[in-house]
């Protein structure tokens, strides 16, 4: 019953023999643009307000505003596509400026983001809430934090079941969403058409006062800060460089239509709105988002045969308005686990959230991205401007990072690449622009929130910069570990001249856990033999080939990774019949969860070897925390209880390798 109701909730596991599974879990360029573009394009539902609000009773400004977050949205577009040129396996930012300005920058453009896929998530869900309970009764509103968080946790059920199922049930949603605000959008923008004269008169008079009063350089401040404090409208156009992984192949072309689609909708929906805020007259109302006003004002009156329709579609735009932000949550759940696993792949962040489940996700990264969603959420109280501000600053980091590094790219290819100019300069205006909409939203809206967000994105680079530091001091000290016992392993005499005897099922018969071939499976063999002379003259080696995201990027990886981890197994049975003089055999399975597999391989293999007893090695550390067994997987002790319970023997040996208290390396004794 148990197995069945997991089955119902997060679907059966994936078949990783199945050659056609990437297809079956990648996404063509229409459902990446709803599952990732979505995103930027539910950002028009609160950057806009955010940028009208802002005019400070200059909204005839509204008209050069709508022209500059239009022109923001195609030139920041148009450097993540030649982003997705340079990287074709994804990694956005974080690998961006890993590659092209160092590792620190990319330690601190990967946290910026995991920090910004947080808040997607947290102000996606509180401003459709909002959306939504907008045309509810008042006194409902007492409800929307505990709404807020019921939808995080579905969509956390959702994404543990697989990328490609959440987005196609969300499809629909995004599909009423585009309908809905094209009328909206271009009925407001069409029908006052002919008032454009009077718009045309009210910007030149607007700027003559306030010229004559204001002066040129305080009425450029105003606009300015308008420009920026709205650039929360952009978030969400580096989710397709970041997500390319899960894109159909060829995946560059998937990503770049992806991206075009993504661009045109978020420049048009972002401008437009700003556009018809000012041709309705619509102002700020801290009761209602200003789409809600908008949409009333436009629409509320409609009445067709005497049945109140402009009501119904009202209801409509902002029912697919709030439901659509519940869609764009969907890039923090998709790329903020991504970014993650890449950056557990270079020890910035503990390795398990490399690792993907049966349903071929990132688990891990998705219980701790809604995790902390719901932290943030009650933080905040879901205060949506708090959000938004708190939003506004990691994006425009990597925005300005991922620039930066690119300019850089292209400056050092001047002499090879005949086109570096027009390139260089879209990523240099691209830097100023995001830069600058960077140090104007800290300087605004440090006090009000902004503060929370720098400090805990320092705080998190500190955590990944001593997580890094700890897979250092480990993996010098194993090597140090491989050193040490080089002279033993060369002073052990060859037994090639004798006769190596065959696997004979009925021998006592040591099966040791190896993974890759190196100081701690030797030492473990070489102990087996010391801790029980004369009892095993047989070792069967096994392994399993883990899949984690670092290498489910297609079928060739997977390919790569059984041969890597078959020739490993061969080194070892090598060495045991060169060295030991021990009959030698060894068997492997390619999967996502190492202690469940090699459980099933462990029984297989007693099966076959009834006489058989199980030994893994295992790092040990002198006072072991919390913080050890997050950063080690601790699979020989938890093979160690499923095997025992099966009533089978595994004896796991200690390998200690970390320096003791007066500095030295030591291992187990001899």
């Amino acid at each position: 019953m148990g197995g069945s109701l997991r089955e119902r909730l997060f679907g059966k596991p994936r078949d990783l023999r199945d050659p056609k599974i990437f297809r079956h879990i990648s996404l063509v360029a229409f459902f990446a643009w709803v599952g990732l573009g979505s995103d930027g394009l539910s950002s028009s539902a609160y950057g806009p307000e955010e940028a009208f609000r802002n005019l400070q009773g200059h909204q005839y400004l509204a008209v050069f505003v709508a022209i500059a977050m239009a022109l923001t949205v195609f030139i920041i577009s148009y450097g993540y596509s030649r982003i997705i040129e340079e990287f074709p396996q994804g990694g956005g930012g974080y690998l961006v400026a890993s590659k092209l300005l160092g590792e620190h920058f990319g330690l601190v453009s990967g946290s910026a983001l995991l920090v910004d896929y947080v808040l997607t998530i947290t102000v996606s869900i509180v401003s459709g809430v909002n959306a939504i309970f907008s045309f509810l009764p008042d006194h409902w509103h007492t409800a929307k934090v505990g709404t807020a968080a019921t939808v995080i946790g579905l969509l956390i059920l959702m994404n543990l079941r697989g990328v490609k199922e959440s987005v196609v049930i969300l499809t629909p949603i995004f599909l009423v969403f585009l309908v809905t605000h094209v009328v909206l959008i271009g009925g407001a923008v069409g029908q006052n058409l002919g008032g454009a004269g009077a718009v045309v008169h009210q910007v030149r008079s607007g700027l003559s006062n306030d010229l004559a009063t204001m002066g040129g350089w305080a009425l450029l401040l105003v606009f300015l800060r308008a420009y920026a404090l709205g650039g929360s409208a952009y978030t969400g156009i580096e989710a397709v460089s970041n997500g390319l992984g899960i894109m159909r192949e060829p995946r560059v072309q998937t990503g770049k239509r992806t991206m075009v689609y993504m661009a045109t909708s978020l420049a048009l929906t972002a401008g437009g709105l700003v556009l018809a805020y000012l041709l309705i007259g619509t102002q700020p109302n801290e009761n209602e988002p200003m789409n809600a006003t908008l949409a009333t004002q436009f629409a509320g009156s409609w009445m067709l045969w005497g049945v109140p329709v402009g009501k119904g579609f009202v209801v409509v735009t902002l029912f697919a308005e709030g439901a659509l932000l519940f869609v764009a949550a969907q890039a923090g759940f998709i790329d903020g686990p991504r970014v993650m696993s890449n950056m557990a792949l270079d020890s910035w962040m503990p390795h398990q959230f490399a690792a993907l489940s049966e349903r071929l996700t990132m688990r891990n990264g998705v219980y701790l991205m809604g995790g902390a969603a719901l932290a943030t959420l009650f933080y905040t109280g879901g205060n949506i401007h708090t959000l938004i501000t708190m939003y506004s600053i990691n994006v425009f980091l990597t925005f300005s990072l991922s620039n930066l590094g690119m300019s850089r790219r292209w400056l050092a290819a001047r002499k090879k690449d005949p086109s570096w100019a027009k390139h260089l300069a879209v990523h240099v205006v691209a830097f100023v622009m995001c830069s600058g909409i960077l140090m104007v939203t800290i300087f605004e809206k440090f006090v009000e929130g902004g503060w929370v967000t720098v400090l805990i994105t320092g705080a998190l680079i500190l955590v990944c910069w001593r997580v890094r530091a700890h897979y250092r001091m480990v993996g010098e000290r194993v090597q140090k570990l491989n050193e040490s016992l080089a002279p033993a392993i060369d002073a052990l005499p060859d037994k090639t001249d004798a006769e190596i005897p065959e696997m004979d099922p009925d021998k006592p018969t040591a099966v040791l856990l190896a993974g890759g071939f190196g100081g701690l499976g030797i030492h473990t063999l070489l102990q087996i033999q010391r801790l029980f002379p004369n009892q095993f003259k047989q070792v069967v080696f096994i392994s399993v080939g883990v899949i984690d995201s670092g290498t489910f990027k297609g079928i060739d990886e997977v390919e790569a990774l059984k041969a890597s981890t078959a020739k490993q197994l061969e080194q070892y049975q090598e060495f045991a019949r060169r060295k030991l003089g021990w009959a030698a055999d060894s068997d492997m399975i390619i999967g996502t969860e190492a202690v469940a597999e090699l459980e099933r391989l462990c029984r297989e293999i007693h099966l076959r070897f009834p006489r058989s007893m199980f030994f893994a090695g295992n790092l040990i550390f002198r006072e072991p925390s919390w913080w050890h067994r997050l950063l080690h997987n601790e699979t020989a002790h938890a093979v160690q209880r499923r095997l025992e319970f099966d009533q089978l023997s595994m004896v796991v040996v200690p390998v200690r390798v970390l320096a003791d208290k007066t500095g030295a390396t030591r291992s187990i004794p001899e």
